[in-house]
């Protein structure tokens, strides 16, 4: 069985990235701005908020230790 340990620092990344997706998304969607600027920020927050995710996603997937059982 393999086990993760997730600590505070990386939950929060975890949670900004994640909000920075949908943020971007929620941009994209929207009405609020013009639709040049609109679709430049939700583009970038979107792009951030995937890279960031992929880069921590691999860091805790290959950071994962078996657990001995004993």
């Amino acid at each position: 069985m393999f086990t993760t340990e997730i600590h505070l620092p990386e939950r929060a990344l975890l949670a900004g990235t994640r909000g920075a997706l949908g943020a971007g998304v929620g941009l994209l969607l929207s009405d609020g701005l013009s639709a040049e600027r609109r679709k430049n920020i939700g583009w970038t927050l979107v792009a951030v908020g995937v890279l960031t995710t992929i880069q921590l996603a691999a860091t805790l997937l290959f950071g994962r230790r078996r657990r001995s059982d004993a």
